[in-house]
């Protein structure tokens, strides 16, 4: 399986990136960074640390450091500290890992090298991607697929988490996103209404961090700055592991639920960022979601499955 993984580490970024780094049916082929949990000098300063720290050989690509919407959000340092990774002490790291050009010219590329193979992960805003849409929309048709974190559709009751409408990802940058939706490649949306399931309870922090080494304590290290944010805002003894369950998807997406129908993102007003879907059940007329491709939305996840999958994936 050939993949990108798109992110702005982010510490659930990094629990993301060791899952795909353990993953031996998994060629990880860059990290493209982008602005959203830190600037961009920071996600792409991270992406480097986790690539040394993890032992990744895949080249780390800068993306963008501002947003189509081109509206500046401040950064979430309340959810994962100044330095993006809990602010943990983050040793210099080398640039050797940097690739030269830019995240959508990357994904252009690798995307026309291997036509048909490339999955795209992406954990962070979707900037990167529209841009590489706008520069060259063929690629559409000839990736194999993309998932997504991101967006909150209501199910089980679950909204937003930048606000009652929006998730921080797609409200990050919702113009990128509804461009992304609105391309004929395959994209599938792991959000809220599955993530929320995925809890990475103190007692499973600590385990991960006696059995896998230092790379378990150093997940471990950083959540707890993550879960002081949960205990806060949701009374939570532990930490949602929200961008791991992407790359569960591409692994074994017969362990969620998914409805099938195109996706509108709005872009602006009280509700920007909203992700709406129309069921592809239901018929209507002319709307603006007529003219856009169907695509998948998860609903539901045994998430016992994928705890267990990540543990004995990091114990590996």
């Amino acid at each position: 399986m050939k993949v990108i993984f798109d992110t702005d580490p982010g510490i659930d970024d990094a629990m993301a990136l060791l899952y795909l780094s353990k993953l031996a049916e998994v060629e990880l082929l860059g990290i493209t960074t982008v602005v959203g949990n830190a600037d961009i000098a920071t996600t792409t300063r991270n992406a480097l640390f986790l690539r040394q720290q993890f032992d990744i050989s895949a080249p780390v690509i800068r993306g963008a450091g501002e947003t189509l919407d081109g509206v500046s959000k401040p950064e979430p340092v309340i959810v994962h500290g100044v330095n993006g990774l809990g602010d943990i002490k983050i040793p210099a790291v080398s640039e050797d890992g940097l690739q030269a050009g830019t995240a959508s010219q990357f994904i252009i590329d690798t995307i026309r090298a291997h036509p048909g193979e490339v999955t795209i992960i992406a954990v962070g805003r979707m900037t990167n991607l529209a841009l590489a849409l706008r520069q060259d929309p063929a690629i559409a048709g000839m990736a194999k697929q993309v998932i997504i974190m991101g967006g909150a559709f209501g199910y089980q009751g679950r909204s937003g988490n930048i606000s009652p409408a929006a998730e921080a990802n797609i409200h990050g940058d919702p113009v990128a996103a509804d461009e992304i939706f609105a391309a004929s490649w395959k994209v599938v949306v792991v959000g809220l209404d599955v993530t929320h399931d995925i809890i990475l309870t103190s007692d499973y922090l600590a385990t991960l961090s006696a059995e896998v080494g230092a790379n378990g304590e150093l997940l471990a290290q950083m959540s707890d700055h993550y879960a002081k944010f949960y205990m806060n805002v949701m009374g939570l003894a532990g930490v949602v592991g929200h961008d791991l369950l992407a790359v569960t998807y591409l692994l074994h997406p017969e362990w969620f639920e998914t409805r099938e129908g195109p996706v509108v993102v709005l872009t602006e007003g009280i509700a920007a960022g909203q992700t709406i879907q129309m069921p592809s059940t239901r018929k209507n007329g002319p709307s603006p979601w007529a003219d856009r491709p169907a695509q998948l939305v998860c609903i539901a996840v045994e998430a016992e499955k994928v705890l267990q999958h990540y543990r004995a994936t990091l114990s590996r």
